[in-house]
């Protein structure tokens, strides 16, 4: 935490002595607030975002300091918001006027009207949010905290500056922020705020897809995303938002036998991923990996319980949740699919590690083989020490083995080396069944190690098997 007499540091960023002269030619009281003014007391790195808020047009302001600046940078006006941007060399600055806002019930767009620095202060979301710095020359540099922000950074505590019912209840979207906050700063919500959220989750509603995704990947990306996610769980917003996942929690005895709490085990499985990469894709594949236990939880009364083909039903779930929360239906999504899906076949092989197991799994994962062999060492979440290193020990004979037939069969992404055109050729055939039949069977012919993956090999098998179903070769075929 910064020092009082060290708030001059913070704008010495060359933008603020165009920002100040441009306030003065205008005599318009001017100050930096939010997240650049939190970050700085923090010592945290940001200084690709600054926004500051001027008594008066922050619209005119933003013009003035653009033409003074040496490359006179376009501004982008939001006349609707009464805000403008521009840019100047890595920093996006964002001005606006000095407002108070008022909200009607059905949506998160304020009525706004002119108001005072304390008025704007008020409308933020959060104290640490509403720290203001001078940029004005009589007081330059000095803080203005009107909501004990200060306080609130030193005891890592999130607070709304106003009664937190009507803050979240008039822009539901702070209640993804005030958790995104505490996950990435891990700080603590306020107690009255976190019920306050709860008691307003429904408001949810009102918030667009898009606005929802962007919050949750900034909570999966911050260093212990399982902070968010619990706080999320707790308030019921999760419950709304990817209820699939919510309902993994709990543990279900029959005949004095149990399960683990999957919804908990998943919190860890994503803990676990975030320490080792900083992949989002990969993040969601961990928060997603188990989504098809719910459906597919049975009792057996030899087995216990059991989530046959858990694996599969999870990734076709992963399309229908990326359609509902309007996220990429690309090649992401595929991705996500494809770890969801393979998420427990590198478990399964790594007791017995058969060359032909891994040859079909470095085929169906292709590129993906290391991040999924990652997804599955995060999946160890068992708290007994010897299982932990006996399951690792796996792992390390399964990533061995990898290596091995990847080096010795060049298996991943190979396409066998006999085409479709050429089995139409040699059996002089039109487009038809056989065609798909014989090459799936030279692929599994390969991928099983009956036959090597090289051209001859493959072609004495396509003869092999054309005569089986009964096809004849052209004379010139070979």
């Amino acid at each position: 935490m910064k020092n009082k007499s060290d708030y001059k540091e913070a704008i010495k960023h060359p933008i603020f002595s165009y920002i100040i002269q441009a306030a003065n030619a205008l005599n318009t009281e001017t100050y930096v607030i939010g997240g650049f003014v939190r970050d700085f007391l923090l010592q945290r790195n940001n200084k690709k975002d600054i926004d500051i808020v001027a008594v008066g047009s922050g619209i005119e302001l933003a013009k003035k300091v653009a033409s003074l600046l040496p490359n006179k940078p376009k501004v982008q006006v939001f006349k609707t918001y009464g805000t403008a941007m521009l840019r100047f060399k890595d920093v996006e600055i964002e001005f606006v006027g000095a407002r108070k806002e008022s909200y009607t019930k059905d949506s998160r767009n304020p009525h706004v009207e002119t108001g005072t620095l304390e008025d704007d202060q008020k409308r933020r979301d959060f104290t640490i949010n509403a720290l203001a710095i001078s940029l004005n020359e009589q007081n330059l540099g000095e803080l203005l905290d009107p909501f004990n922000g200060i306080e609130d950074l030193k005891n890592k505590i999130i607070r709304t500056p106003l009664d937190p019912n009507i803050t979240y209840s008039d822009d539901p979207l702070r209640m993804l922020r005030a958790i995104r906050f505490a996950s990435q700063l891990q700080f603590h919500i306020e107690a009255k705020s976190l019920y306050a959220i709860a008691k307003n989750a429904e408001r949810l509603n009102i918030i667009s897809k898009e606005r929802i995704v962007t919050e949750l990947n900034k909570i999966l990306l911050s260093e212990k995303p399982s902070i968010g996610l619990r706080l999320l769980y707790e308030t019921k917003l999760l419950h709304q938002i990817l209820p699939e996942l919510t309902a993994l929690q709990g543990v279900e005895y029959k005949e004095g036998q149990g399960h683990k709490d999957n919804f908990f085990h998943t919190l860890q499985v994503v803990d676990n991923i975030a320490k080792t990469t900083d992949n989002l894709w990969l993040r969601w594949a961990a928060l997603l990996h188990d989504i098809g236990k719910a459906p597919t939880k049975r009792f057996d009364k030899k087995l216990g319980w059991t989530f046959h083909n858990h694996e599969f039903v999870g990734s076709k779930m992963v399309e229908k949740i990326f359609k509902r929360l309007k996220m990429p239906l690309n090649d992401k999504m595929k991705y996500v699919k494809k770890i969801v899906l393979l998420s427990s076949r590198p478990i399964v092989i790594a007791e017995e590690v058969s060359d032909a197991a891994v040859r079909r799994l470095l085929f169906d994962a292709g590129d993906d083989i290391e991040d999924l062999l990652l997804h599955c060492e995060a999946d160890i979440t068992t708290q007994n020490e010897e299982k932990r290193k006996k399951y690792l020990n796996n792992f390390k004979r399964v990533r061995n083995k990898i290596k091995e037939v990847e080096e010795r069969d060049k298996i991943r992404n190979f396409q066998p080396p006999i085409s479709g055109k050429l089995i139409m050729d040699t059996f002089n055939l039109k487009p038809c069944k056989e065609i798909g039949i014989i090459k799936d069977a030279i692929k599994d012919a390969i991928l099983e190690g009956e036959i090597s993956n090289e051209y001859q090999a493959s072609f004495d098998y396509m003869l092999k098997k054309g005569a089986e179903l009964g096809l004849t070769t052209t004379n010139n075929s070979h």
